[in-house]
């Protein structure tokens, strides 16, 4: 499933294309047929991003709500586009360019009393500047009165939004904390520590468009750029291997239904 950086991303490349222009909005699939007649021949004056939620807002008062999910996807093409595929569930076109949007979890036109119910069910969001004001003390409340693994209470979007399977493995082995430690016994400073590191690694991936975690000296790079695809991650996928910093054999197991990875001597 697409991270917080990967949605704040499209929004911002999104936003160039489509944002102010007047759009033909079709469902090549036929699964949105009611909504795009809603939306056609009308021009979207804002794409907001809210942890893996999307936000388009219309001229004429209507929101369209995507989530991606697992499956969903863009494409984006600057002219001459391929034809849809069979499911393509949304195509929006522009003077600038075409969108096809295939395979989403959630895509539907929504009021704004909706947006407000789907964003306040939120926690705060590292890529948003203007939620970062009582963020840790949202989340210490949050994780406070919890006796979940640390390790599950990242995948929680009310606790942060936009943390997904990759960055809670790679920021809870960037700041040694083990990933099966009770939320509320997090030693003093740890939220402090795993938000500012949420904030950090989220803005360096929406910025690259990849999640990159590993520091070049780790994997034998002079640069972040010369970081070669399988060495972006310390934990993430890579069990039985050896740790990056100690050389111990990075573990894995089942945590609330997803796979957690981490390494048991720099994270004791």
């Amino acid at each position: 499933m697409p991270e917080g950086h990967t949605i704040h991303r499209a929004a911002r490349l999104q936003s160039k294309r489509f944002v102010g222009t007047e759009l033909r909005v079709s469902s090549p699939q036929g699964r949105f047929d009611e909504g795009a007649s809603l939306l056609d021949v009308h021009a979207v004056t804002e794409i907001d991003a809210w942890g893996k939620h999307l936000f388009y807002r219309w001229d004429h008062g209507h929101t369209l709500h995507v989530h991606l999910g697992l499956f969903g996807k863009f494409r984006i093409h600057a002219d001459d586009p391929p034809p849809p595929t069979d499911g393509t569930r949304l195509r929006m076109v522009s003077e600038r360019g075409t969108l096809y949007l295939s395979g989403p979890t959630d895509c539907r036109v929504i009021d704004p009393e909706e947006e407000d119910r789907i964003v306040s069910d939120l926690g705060p969001d590292p890529l948003r500047k203007k939620t970062h004001v009582s963020a840790v003390e949202h989340i210490e409340t949050y994780l406070g009165r919890r006796t979940v693994p640390i390790g599950a209470a990242l995948l929680d979007q009310s606790v942060i939004c936009g943390i997904g399977n990759v960055y809670r493995a790679e920021i809870l082995f960037r700041l040694g904390i083990n990933p099966h430690i009770e939320s509320r016994r997090l030693e003093a400073g740890d939220v402090q520590r795993i938000w500012d590191e949420s904030v950090t690694q989220l803005r360096l991936g929406e910025r690259n468009g990849r999640i990159v975690t590993t520091e070049p000296e780790d994997v034998g790079r002079r640069r972040r750029s010369d970081i070669a695809r399988g060495e972006r991650t310390y934990v993430y996928k890579r069990r039985g291997e050896p740790c990056r910093r100690c050389g111990t054999e990075i573990e894995r197991a089942d945590m609330k239904g997803r796979k957690i990875w981490w390494c048991p001597s720099c994270q004791p």
